[in-house]
């Protein structure tokens, strides 16, 4: 699944401050897309990762649809 090129995509990310201290943020579009961090900064850095990992997954899913058919 390596490609070098690379598609750039936008995402409505709700960040949210926690009682306790840091962040949690969340994509509402894509179900059950959730990170957490200490900071803003780190916070955004985590739901990017996790946003890039929720979308590979897919991506892995479609593919092995297909070999399927």
């Amino acid at each position: 699944m390596n490609n070098n090129s690379k598609q750039i995509y936008n995402y409505t990310v709700i960040l949210e401050k926690e009682e306790h201290g840091g962040y949690h943020a969340f994509c509402p579009i894509l179900k059950g897309c959730h990170s957490q961090g200490d900071t803003f900064e780190e916070t955004i850095d985590n739901i990017t990762e996790a946003i890039e990992l929720y979308l590979e997954s897919l991506e892995k899913e479609m593919f092995f649809e297909l070999l399927q058919k």
